[in-house]
């Protein structure tokens, strides 16, 4: 039996031996979150306090919305496990096997990974991104150096359409430029990756032909896998296998696979919101890009709109109090990161008019399994921004921003697509710049010190390119 009862606090809720499955919690993929996820987030807090049941497709879960509470589940891995194994509804078999949800969460990598395996997995990934993430190191540099690069050809390719015109930077920039990025870490030889990345897109879209793209990438990575076994180069594949060398080559290529997926969605979204949030015109946030800090308006950004709005499950170890209910052992819980920017004990606190912006925010998580990739992540969007801003004289949206398309998952939340008209800076092009002595990344500074030049004939083959190409319309 359920008895709810009024306190100072809200609603304070006692289980009599009844469990989450008993409770009817209301779904939480509705029309309404797709459209207004934020209202969706007022209600269940405005009903349940800082933690309310919900059902994702059929399968009952707890939703923290609390930015307390959910600091205490993600610092406390002990008490808040990851690990499907953990999961009491799917162990006793009340988990459908045909769950919309299943297969993401079923490939075993560091992101969902728990047990006794995932600390040297985790170690592994810090070594494997270091060289990648010190702003000191060589490939730091070349990395820099690519993403400009590859922003650059993106930028330019838009530009075959005229000095001005009409974009989707979603498709034709914001997307790509992470996919571009992930293959030179990965080290795909040639433009061999092109495909694969092609194949990405069409996993993270959920389509018709999700399944059989699913397929085929595993098989391309299984293939770099093997081939980074055998002939080793300075790329996170090698790295990882260097730091790990117990990794089979099928434990390896879903490790590829998290990075290529999470971490390109992730980029590409924090991307294009915060280009949204430059246009539409918000004083604040203008005055950070001009003042050349690309990352303190990142920072704002993820604090309104963060790409990962929900942390993928953790489970209760024992019996836990958490806001309002007690949390059964092996009950999952989702962390709605977005739900708590939006808790008024944290956000009454958080200045909007403030230049300089808070790092308390919780877009890449926090505790021992906050984002092993964040600071590579950040350069690359940082890069992205701060050479759309420098490339083009003149950006605007096209469309009204409370029209823009948005596309939501139980995961992320970005746009679908972000029409802009743009007019091309007179002098396009520019020198890579010198790294400053902190490193930082502004508006105007990739921290490089080499230029990368592209393979164009070998773009002109790959099948991203080719599709890229056709989204040109000259003359809009």
């Amino acid at each position: 039996m359920v008895r709810e009862t009024q306190s100072g606090e809200g609603v304070s809720v006692e289980l009599d031996g009844a469990g989450l499955e008993a409770m009817s919690p209301e779904p939480l993929l509705t029309r309404d979150y797709e459209t207004r996820p934020s209202l969706v987030y007022e209600r269940l807090r405005q009903r349940h306090g800082a933690v309310a049941p919900v059902d994702l497709l059929g399968v009952p879960a707890w939703l923290v919305l609390g930015y307390r509470e959910a600091l205490q589940v993600l610092q406390d891995d002990a008490g808040w496990p990851k690990g499907l194994e953990n999961w009491r509804a799917r162990t006793e078999g009340r988990v459908p096997a045909d769950w919309p949800l299943g297969p993401s969460l079923e490939v075993n990598h560091v992101l969902i990974q728990g047990g006794p395996g995932y600390r040297s997995l985790r170690t592994a990934w810090d070594q494997a991104l270091k060289p990648f993430q010190d702003p000191r190191n060589p490939q730091a540099k070349r990395l820099k150096a690519a993403v400009t690069a590859y922003a650059d050809e993106l930028i330019t390719l838009m530009g075959q359409a005229g000095g001005t015109g009409l974009a989707d930077l979603s498709a034709q920039f914001s997307r790509p430029l992470p996919l571009m990025v992930a293959s030179h870490l990965l080290g795909f030889p040639g433009s061999q990756g092109d495909d694969a990345l092609m194949d990405m897109w069409r996993v993270l879209d959920a389509g018709p032909d999700a399944g059989p793209a699913l397929d085929r990438l595993l098989g391309a990575l299984a293939e770099l896998a093997e081939l980074k076994l055998k002939t080793p180069g300075e790329d996170f594949p090698s790295y990882l296998l260097a730091a790990h060398p117990d990794l089979s080559l099928d434990e390896l290529a879903r490790e590829l696979f998290m990075l290529l997926g999470m971490t390109s969605d992730h980029v590409g979204i924090l991307v294009s919101n915060t280009v949204v949030e430059v246009l539409s015109g918000e004083d604040s946030v203008r005055a950070s890009l001009s003042a050349g800090m690309v990352r303190e308006a990142m920072n704002r950004v993820v604090m309104r709109k963060p790409p990962l709005v929900n942390f993928v499950p953790r489970f209760a170890a024992a019996d836990t109090r958490l806001g309002n209910y007690t949390i059964r052992a092996g009950d999952p819980v989702w962390v709605s990161s977005a739900a708590a920017h939006a808790d008024p004990l944290f956000a009454d606190h958080v200045a909007p008019s403030t230049t300089v912006s808070t790092r308390a925010h919780l877009s890449w998580g926090a505790g021992p399994r906050q984002c092993p990739a964040r600071e590579l992540a950040s350069t690359v969007a940082a890069v992205g921004v701060g050479r759309l801003f420098e490339r083009f004289a003149n950006l605007d949206l096209a469309l009204p921003v409370d029209q823009l398309p948005w596309r939501s998952s139980p995961f992320m939340r970005g746009l679908r697509s972000l029409p802009v008209r743009y007019e091309l800076a007179p002098t396009a092009e520019r020198p890579v710049a010198e790294p400053t002595e902190s490193g930082d990344t502004g508006a105007g500074d990739t921290g490089a010190t080499e230029t990368v030049t592209p393979d164009v004939a070998a773009r002109q083959r790959s099948s991203l390119w080719r599709y890229l190409t056709g989204l040109i319309r000259p003359g809009r």
